[in-house]
């Protein structure tokens, strides 16, 4: 099991309208389980989600850092790490 930071959790529950159309999650708790049940992903930066896309094969061949961080799947965190969320 996955342990989240705070900052992981209140950035999914504040930003999650731009992977989901509707909130999965409404309080701290519900958006925590809801990153252990997806197996949320943190990482260092952008080329490690580029990584992480290209190892789940998801086709990231000639997208830019900046298309990839602007991924709906992919959340920034305030220390400057991220946040993988697939829906």
């Amino acid at each position: 099991m996955n342990e989240y930071s705070e900052e992981c959790i209140l950035t999914f529950l504040k930003e999650q309208g731009k992977l989901f159309s509707e909130p999965v999650a409404e309080t701290v708790e519900e958006a925590e389980a809801f990153l252990e049940d997806c197996m949320a992903v943190v990482v260092d930066s952008l080329k490690e989600v580029r990584d992480y896309f290209d190892e789940n094969g998801m086709d990231v061949d000639g997208m830019t850092l900046e298309e990839i961080a602007d991924a709906s799947e992919v959340f920034a965190l305030p220390d400057g790490r991220y946040l993988i969320v697939e829906g």
